[in-house]
């Protein structure tokens, strides 16, 4: 019996077990499929202000969030499974923001970038028509801090996605009892 240990982050992980017969049997599916998952996230930008210029820079080459796994943004919901949400939402987007994410195929991961998508930001204080954070709208999965967050902190919500999503402990896998 051959047991390895999950070390790096794109090594495959779960369990190998010899069969007398001279075949492999793989097991652990779920941890396989989580793994899948996690280095296949194709995200869908939701930039309404200065965070989406952050975000920009997340997808050149000096941060380059394709070697993550990142690769393909999307601009269409359906082909999109973790929407970035980066920068203020205001009452008008919000109906907006909803459908989008009721649009993407399931599992869906969100992610809440900047002051502004997490708790409204410096634009809540004295207005009636901004958002008091993404989670009022939509559920969300990992907040990313920073008014605008910097690029790595974003990468850092990437990988934060990730690792939740090979650990199974995400809302959708959660809820439907993967």
């Amino acid at each position: 019996m051959i047991s390895t240990e999950n070390t790096t982050t794109n090594e495959f992980p779960g369990h190998i077990e010899e069969v007398p017969g001279g075949g492999i049997v793989l097991s652990k599916l779920d941890e396989l499929v989580n793994w899948a998952r996690s280095n296949s996230l194709w995200p869908l930008t939701f930039a309404t202000s200065c965070c989406g210029i952050e975000y920009m820079q997340v997808a050149g080459p000096k941060y380059d969030f394709s070697r993550f796994g990142f690769e393909v943004a999307r601009a269409t919901p359906r082909q999109a499974d973790v929407i970035i949400i980066a920068g203020t939402i205001v009452n008008k987007m919000a109906p907006v923001l909803k459908r989008l994410y009721d649009q993407m195929a399931d599992p869906k991961y969100v992610i809440a970038m900047g002051a502004c998508a997490i708790s409204g930001g410096p634009f809540f204080y004295n207005t009636y028509s901004v958002v008091k954070g993404a989670d009022h709208v939509i559920p969300v999965d990992v907040y990313s801090p920073g008014c605008p967050p910097r690029p790595e902190a974003l990468i850092h919500a990437l990988i934060t996605l990730q690792d939740k999503i090979k650990m199974g402990m995400t809302r959708e896998q959660m809820k439907s009892g993967l």
